[in-house]
């Protein structure tokens, strides 16, 4: 049998420094940064992981002009209470066993002006037990240090081609307003040589007469 299968998971306490095969667990940190928000999703969940929860992606704060998301609230799946709902002669249905036992643990993530995302707050502590599966334990952070970096790589090519698509962009209307400033030349010399004719015609109509 797998030696994997035989072993029974390991708990941590609350709080304490965990250290898998010499691989550190890099803990979050106010100012820590990261290239998009898909990013610091990336490393928190792989973070929850080795430490001993479930993440979950809780609310966020979104611009009122654009609707864009501008910063993001990272917590444990275990935050927050359970509501039961219930009708006037009592519970609508048997509840079912909730996981929420009102843990704080969580990261704020917000969209810095530099164009990064910043952790601007950071409770690490949890309420309950952390649970890590020896399997996961094992795991490094290669695999997901490979996708953050081209998740990275693939914003700053995007970042590279918008700005191509910028520059194409003003150079077209520089040269439309060109255009449009010569065209609007020729027309004014079309309307005054318009008016210069009609000046003619009406001074060799009065010596006619």
């Amino acid at each position: 049998m797998d030696p994997d299968e035989q072993a029974s998971t390991v708990e941590s306490s609350v709080g304490a420094e965990l250290f898998y095969e010499r691989d550190m667990i890099l803990e979050p940190f106010e100012g820590m940064e990261f290239e998009s928000e898909d990013a610091a999703k990336i490393f928190y969940d792989d973070y929850a992981r080795r430490v001993g929860f479930v993440m979950r992606v809780m609310s966020c704060r979104r611009s009122e002009r654009d609707g864009k998301i501008l910063a993001r609230r990272l917590g444990c799946n275990k935050e927050g209470h359970c509501v039961s709902i219930r009708g006037k002669f009592g519970p609508v249905r048997k509840p079912r066993p909730s996981t929420r036992e009102g843990c704080k643990a969580m990261i704020h993530v917000k969209y810095d002006k530099s164009g990064k995302w910043v952790i601007t707050k950071f409770v690490k502590d949890h309420n309950h037990p952390l649970v890590v599966s020896p399997r996961e334990a094992r795991q490094t952070m290669d695999e997901k240090d490979k996708r953050i970096q081209e998740l990275t790589a693939e914003l700053r090519n995007k970042k590279r081609l918008c700005a191509t698509y910028q520059e194409q962009l003003n150079a077209f209307m520089k040269i439309v307003e060109e255009h449009s400033q010569q065209l609007s030349k020729k027309v004014q010399n079309v309307v005054e040589n318009l008016k210069e004719f009609e000046s003619i015609e009406q001074e060799l109509l009065h010596h006619r007469i």
